[in-house]
């Protein structure tokens, strides 16, 4: 059977990152595909990487979803109690950066793992991701924002540090770390402040409930706007004031984004800028995120990706000379 446009892509950076063990090469693949299903905008300024580095961003991206999955699922539809499914993954993955994966592993444990273990990331990471997937299971708001910050350290701050050592830096990696874990924050900022309405339906509110006080908002004037589809102006400033908070921590993030290697660069600002514009689609909408989804029209991706498609390509053929020269990567 012929193969598909997909699978030829997958199986280009397959080879590119040198993998060549066919358990690995599926449960990388597994990956990509969950990236590609539930990731439309990162997984399209993943595209803008050289091939190589693509397969590590859907590994760790097909870990995290797998595990969101797991939370997401408190009736144990998917194949038992959630508690007991995030101890098993837990256990898989501890296993796994341990080198000693265990019998029946997930594909997306053995790609990370392989991942983590051909990037040196820190295990403690790992650990820290975890722990929030375990509060997703148990706290369903947050009273301040010091308390969402715990949270979100673990579910997003620790996912830009470990997609940092894939995207190379061209300054000390410790230099650039602080940005990647506010760029992580304010992506997952945004998908909170775009998902209130579903998050509510899962009987969740990652708002902070001191702000939308401050507005005069609550989890039940959120459930009642949510049930009658009738907006509310409280609501509406609550929201305006979140957004204008996030575009703040993109601009504390952005610093970092010259900090890549150049070749990495077009991927992140591809991204940044997408997700940054969830935040106009939420505006422009009213600020009605109760009522309906908010989106990036794909036109708008495919006009944000393709100019930058150019530059990555310059600087994969610069960073490509240099090595024949045999000269190090740095901008």
């Amino acid at each position: 059977m012929r193969a598909s446009a997909a699978e030829r892509a997958g199986r280009v950076e397959l080879d590119a990152a040198g993998l060549t063990d066919p358990q690995l090469r599926a449960a990388y693949a597994a990956c990509r595909a969950l990236h590609a299903e539930h990731g439309r905008t990162y997984f399209l300024a993943t595209r803008l990487l050289p091939p190589a580095r693509r397969v590590d961003i859907h590994a760790l991206y097909g870990f995290a979803r797998f595990a969101d999955e797991i939370v997401d699922d408190p009736d144990g539809a998917g194949g038992g109690d959630p508690h007991s499914r995030l101890d098993a993954l837990d256990a898989e993955l501890a296993a796994a950066l341990a080198g000693a994966p265990l019998p029946g592993s997930r594909p997306e444990v053995l790609a990370v793992a392989e991942t983590a273990r051909r990037h040196d990331l820190d295990a403690s990471l790992f650990r820290d991701f975890m722990v929030s997937m375990r509060m997703d299971l148990t706290v369903s708001d947050y009273a301040t924002d010091d308390e969402l910050a715990v949270y979100v350290h673990g579910s997003a701050a620790v996912i830009g540090l470990q997609t940092l050592p894939v995207l190379g830096t061209v300054v000390p990696r410790a230099e650039a770390e602080p940005h990647a874990a506010l760029l992580g924050v304010a992506f997952q900022i945004t998908n909170f402040l775009r998902d209130v309405g579903e998050d509510l339906d899962r009987d969740r509110v990652y708002l902070p409930a001191d702000e939308l006080a401050a507005f005069g908002v609550d989890r039940e004037l959120l459930t009642w706007s949510r049930r009658t589809g009738r907006p509310d102006p409280r609501i509406r400033r609550a929201l305006a004031h979140l957004v204008a908070r996030t575009r703040a921590t993109y601009r504390r993030a952005d610093p970092g984004i010259p900090m890549l290697e150049p070749v990495s660069r077009a991927c992140v600002g591809a991204a940044r800028v997408l997700y940054a514009e969830i935040l106009d689609e939420i505006a422009d909408a009213g600020y009605d995120v109760l009522t309906h989804r908010v989106a990036v029209p794909n036109r708008r991706r495919a006009a944000v990706a393709l100019p930058r498609l150019g530059r990555a390509l310059a600087a994969r053929g610069t960073e490509l000379a240099r090595e024949r020269a045999g000269r190090p990567s740095r901008g």
